[in-house]
């Protein structure tokens, strides 16, 4: 009797370790997963702070915590099941779907770039019409805000829970959930943990440099340098982003396309690349990326012309069919 109880907790012992290795395999996996997405995660922290330009400082948190459960629901109640059964059922689809993805990264980061360069070409920084009209937004106001930022994020999030499927594919079903539910976990508090930080790190400037609060002149030397820092954060954040979003599409379209079939367009990059081989892999990863960057702006910029064609086609049939 004794012994058999003895064997049987040793059983359970077994159970539990292995339980607490499996744990800690999928945790590792999802971390590791979650910097395939980094082009789309930087991306997010750098657009979401500008939901909450013009909401009073006391809103701002409970604002960005409602659009962190509504990334939540997309990423976990939404977008999960739906990846999931088509991984099951049509695994061929992911190839096309990740590639969609790509071609909307491209899209974005080379919109921004030529933007950018339209709005200097005319005399202004690139976010001259980002201005604020100095009033707090209604709790209706908010709800829109916070409905908008929730649409925007459900983009983010597809491609970040696609990106991530994409590397799982020799695991099984139920650990890829498992993983990619720590994936949607663990990107989303720290895009709007970081997102909390930045929206307030002027306020804590203010606060440090505030003369009524007698601090010492350090102290509010340093208030006065968050502040003044902010602004270049989040300009660095969206460059980064926009160079991220280039490469990371351009490298999803590479691949892609040479397992649809059609080798030379990765075949030539791959080939460059091998030629450096005695230059080290420094320089090896840094022409692949520029390559991937190129190839990014090339179909992004070609996606860019033809939706701005296809708004003016339709913008001018409007004007045509309205009457005067």
């Amino acid at each position: 009797m004794a012994g058999g109880l003895i064997a049987l907790l040793d059983d359970v012992a077994l159970i539990a370790r292995k339980a607490a290795v499996s744990s800690r395999d999928v945790a590792q996996a999802a971390a590791a997963t979650s910097t395939k997405a980094a082009a789309v995660v930087v991306d997010d922290a750098a657009v979401t702070p500008s939901f909450v330009q013009g909401v009073s400082p006391a809103r701002e948190l409970p604002i960005i915590w409602r659009i962190t459960k509504g990334s939540l629901v997309n990423k976990i109640i939404v977008i999960l099941p739906v990846i999931l059964l088509l991984s099951w059922l049509a695994p061929w689809a992911l190839t096309p779907i990740l590639m969609v993805g790509g071609t909307y990264l491209a899209f974005e980061g080379a919109e921004k770039i030529w933007h950018a360069v339209a709005a200097r070409r005319g005399g202004h920084g690139p976010h001259a019409d980002d201005g604020e009209d100095g009033t707090s937004k209604t709790p209706d106001d908010e709800d829109s805000l916070v409905k908008g930022a929730v649409r925007t994020d459900f983009i983010l999030s597809a491609e970040i829970m696609v990106l991530s499927l994409n590397e799982l594919t020799g695991r099984a079903l139920p650990e890829r959930a498992a993983i990619l539910v720590g994936v949607a976990l663990l990107i989303t508090f720290v895009v709007y943990g970081v997102v909390g930080l930045l929206v307030k790190m002027d306020d804590v400037g203010l606060a440090l440099a505030d003369p009524a609060r007698n601090r010492a002149g350090v102290v509010r030397s340093l208030g006065r340098g968050l502040v003044a820092l902010m602004p270049r954060i989040l300009t660095v954040l969206s460059v980064v982003g926009t160079a991220a979003m280039l490469w990371v599409g351009g490298h999803i379209l590479l691949v892609g396309v040479d397992e649809l079939g059609w080798h030379t367009p990765y075949g030539a990059v791959h080939h460059l690349v091998e030629e450096l081989v005695g230059a080290g892999a420094a320089v090896q990863w840094l022409v692949e990326t520029l390559c991937s960057a190129l190839t990014g702006l090339i179909v992004g910029t070609v996606v860019v012309g033809a939706v701005t064609t296809v708004t003016a086609v339709t913008a001018a049939r409007r004007r045509t069919r309205t009457p005067r």
